[in-house]
């Protein structure tokens, strides 16, 4: 076995590693479900790779995710549910379907109408697959309705902001950012109240709340709450690195530090650029 360019390779070699005589016993005893955090975190670094500008590394982080398809393909295939090519064919079939203003006739000429025929055949395909669950035998997984169009297992925040750009495509929103902060405001006195009362079910859902509007409010800013949080992380980071660094000057560590000395290094690491 040699590397390659060719698709056929990849396939191969994970062939190879799922024998069940000659195999890897790691690979071998995978199943769809000890997969999937493997999947998902590939997919966050792809993401990573790409905010940190390395394409050297966005290169192999991209061969770590096809791999996770490969991966996926293979069990289906063994289970004779479906193959690497049936995958490849349904995609290229979705693509050209969701694209009739490039590979057929459409007059979805500017970006919000493709955007909103992008909106309009997802639906339809929606439909389509609920009518084949229905003729298999197999129950619907939601009540139709202007949100189901949005997948349940996407990230929390991905989730609710996909979820009021929904329902916002039929009038269900504020027209700007000012109410927006109101709610926030609203949303974090309920906050303060449940705190106080001690009912920690009731506060974490009062915290669900203010983070919903929160993302509500990026969306009115144009902003992805993701890429700012993520923002803010990385800034978090650079910044306790500080604080570390100036304790390993005195000798000391943040778990021998009082929180008055960290929080006097973390005020100093805030007014440097």
């Amino acid at each position: 076995m040699k590397p390659s360019r060719d698709i056929s390779g990849l396939i191969e070699i994970m062939a190879a590693l799922r024998h069940p005589e000659t195999g890897c016993p790691w690979d071998i005893k995978q199943d769809f479900a000890s997969i999937k955090p493997y999947t998902i975190e590939e997919a966050y670094e792809v993401a990573d790779a790409i905010e940190r500008n390395d394409p050297e590394d966005l290169c192999d982080e991209l061969g770590d995710l096809l791999l996770q398809v490969v991966f996926h393909a293979r069990m289906a295939e063994e289970k004779e549910l479906f193959s690497f090519e049936d995958v490849v064919e349904a995609i290229t079939r979705k693509m050209i379907r969701r694209h009739p203003h490039v590979f057929e006739r459409s007059d979805a000429d500017t970006p919000d109408k493709v955007k909103a025929q992008w909106v309009e055949i997802k639906a339809e395909e929606k439909a389509d697959r609920a009518a084949r669950r229905v003729a298999r035998g197999l129950p619907q997984t939601e009540t139709p309705g202007q949100l189901t169009e949005v997948p349940r297992a996407l990230p929390a925040l991905m989730e609710a902001l996909k979820l009021q750009e929904a329902a916002s495509r039929v009038g269900f929103d504020w027209g700007a950012a000012g109410p927006v902060l109101d709610k926030i405001e609203e949303e974090i006195a309920e906050l303060r109240e449940e705190i106080a009362s001690g009912e920690t079910e009731k506060a974490a859902a009062e915290l669900g709340d203010v983070i919903f509007a929160v993302a509500n409010l990026a969306r009115h800013l144009k902003t992805d709450p993701e890429n700012a949080l993520r923002s803010t992380n990385t800034k978090f980071r650079s910044r306790f690195a500080q604080v570390e660094a100036g304790l390993a000057k005195e000798g000391k560590t943040p778990a021998s530090a009082s929180l008055d000395e960290m929080e006097a290094l973390w005020q100093a690491a805030k007014l440097r650029p």
